[in-house]
């Protein structure tokens, strides 16, 4: 018999005085509230009723159990009523991960309107660059670059990952505009590192991707190339969305816009759960609607 059941009824023969009101409650026999009764003496070693043809009282045991059934039960109680609420209206923690530049530019700003909305949530967000494990790391949700490989989550597509080629007006004054790949060979090119290894640009050209000469300025941060960038020292190449505002105020130049790299897949990745938390849900269903395939790029003026 299910232990909790036969509190609960306990607890009930106790409320009611006897074993007929409480069979009534649970819609049970008489005969049954008797045998869960009995069950739970049984387990227990102990006499929790004393019954004769006219009343029943407690047992000095039973007196203590049946508190510890009530405070149990009303634990419980609690717990199921805390998870309803989960269930019901979006609150509690969301973790989530994404790579940097994405998550610097879209995706925080992004954030910030979703905590307005549902004043009960709150966001952890880590960023980086490297491919964790939602489930062992124990994150909500990821956004992440590339083609989805993990057949245990859910990908919901977002506007695809595009890189531009850029320079600022004053570098291309002083060393000339690149007009092929080949042409960067003499230029300055700024190269992303991951760990202690170069990302060396490859880019769409005639015969193919041609990789470029080792770079003088190498950083593991794009905003660091952008700085570069935007200092006249060289070419970067970089995600459009990190470039996109520059861009747009007329700080870099897109160059070689022809022979950039095809843009890649992004998607919002979440486990693959039927009963997911109002939080989750909203937040992917948030993300998609602003962060879609159809999205624009932000250009607001940064400071």
């Amino acid at each position: 018999m299910d232990k909790l059941r036969s509190m609960e009824i306990f607890v009930a023969v106790v409320d009611a005085g006897n074993f007929t009101a409480a069979a009534a409650r649970f819609n049970l026999s008489p005969v049954m509230v008797g045998k869960h009764i009995a069950q739970l003496e049984a387990t227990l070693g102990a006499r929790l009723l004393t019954r004769t043809t006219r009343r029943q009282s407690l047992t000095e045991i039973g007196v203590q159990y049946v508190e510890q059934c009530r405070a149990i039960l009303a634990q419980i109680a609690a717990a199921e009523r805390g998870a309803e609420a989960m269930r019901s209206v979006p609150r509690g923690r969301l973790r989530i991960t994404a790579s940097t530049s994405f998550g610097n530019e879209w995706l925080a700003p992004a954030l910030t309107d979703y905590l307005r909305l549902h004043p009960e949530v709150s966001v952890d967000l880590n960023l980086n660059d490297r491919m964790v494990d939602m489930v062992d790391e124990g994150y909500d949700a990821a956004i992440r670059i590339g083609a989805p490989a993990d057949s245990g989550m859910i990908a919901r597509p977002l506007r695809p990952y595009t890189m531009a080629i850029c320079a600022s007006p004053g570098y291309l004054k002083a060393r000339g505009m690149p007009r092929t790949p080949g042409d960067l060979a003499q230029h300055e090119c700024l190269d992303f590192v991951v760990g202690d290894v170069g990302v060396s640009w490859r880019l769409q050209s005639v015969h193919g991707k041609r990789p470029l000469q080792p770079s003088r300025f190498r950083a593991n941060s794009g905003q660091a190339l952008r700085q570069a960038a935007l200092h006249d020292f060289g070419i970067v190449m970089q995600a459009e969305v990190l470039l996109a505002q520059d861009i747009a105020a007329g700080r870099l130049v897109p160059i070689l816009s022809s022979h950039l790299p095809a843009p890649r897949p992004m998607n919002v990745i979440y486990p693959r759960d039927r009963r997911a938390t109002p939080k989750l849900t909203t937040f992917i269903d948030f993300i998609v609607e602003r962060l879609g395939p159809a999205a624009s790029l932000p250009l607001a003026s940064s400071a």
